[in-house]
């Protein structure tokens, strides 16, 4: 009987020692590495809804944002055409009193003209005459109102005005071959025609 159970026991596999573990596993009583990480919060039903509702709202900012955006850029445009309009409208309203003074000066300067061709030489007074009108020329000149003079020049009725016309020698036909009154201009605009005589 003593053989039997010492056979026995000879057969049955040693228990593990509790000192002794599989590489990698964690020893008993102890939580794995995986365990231990912390887990990202699962989305819950209410987490569902409020993220939602968050993009919602934040498609709604970048909508308005847009809205903001285009109207400033509108409200820039209507000011700066705004203020080019204003510019433009000064200059236009400088130019034009500039044309109206002149036009008032024309009549003074035709007859200081008359003066100095009527004037001897030797008077005192012409080189003082010379001198008013040509500071008067000069002022107009500053305001970009010139003098012109189309001897010679095809005539132009856009240019000139007509007072006579005479027998042009040479081919002359058309041509002006006196001038009466100097015109005067404005850049392109007429202020005064100048009167001539026109070859025939």
């Amino acid at each position: 009987m003593d053989d039997i159970d010492r056979t026995i026991t000879d057969r049955e596999p040693a228990a593990p020692d509790a000192a002794e573990t599989t590489p990698g596993a964690p020893a008993p009583g102890e939580a794995s590495a995986a365990d231990q990480a912390p887990r990202p919060p699962q989305p819950t039903g209410d987490g569902a809804a409020e993220l939602a509702g968050d993009l919602d709202e934040l498609v709604k900012v970048a909508a308005q944002r847009d809205e903001y955006l285009a109207l400033a850029q509108r409200t820039q445009a209507d000011f700066e055409n705004y203020r080019k309009r204003v510019a433009r409208d000064a200059a236009g309203a400088q130019e034009r009193g500039a044309a109206t003074l002149a036009k008032e000066l024309l009549p003074a300067l035709d007859n200081l003209d008359r003066a100095m061709e009527a004037a001897q030489d030797d008077d005192p007074l012409l080189e003082g005459v010379r001198l008013v009108r040509s500071e008067i020329a000069a002022a107009l000149a500053r305001a970009g109102i010139e003098a012109f003079r189309p001897l010679g020049e095809a005539f132009d009725p856009n240019l000139h005005e007509a007072v006579a016309t005479v027998a042009a020698p040479n081919g002359g036909a058309g041509s002006v071959v006196e001038v009466y009154q100097d015109g005067y201009r404005q850049g392109e605009s007429i202020i005064r025609p100048a009167r001539v005589v026109v070859g025939a």
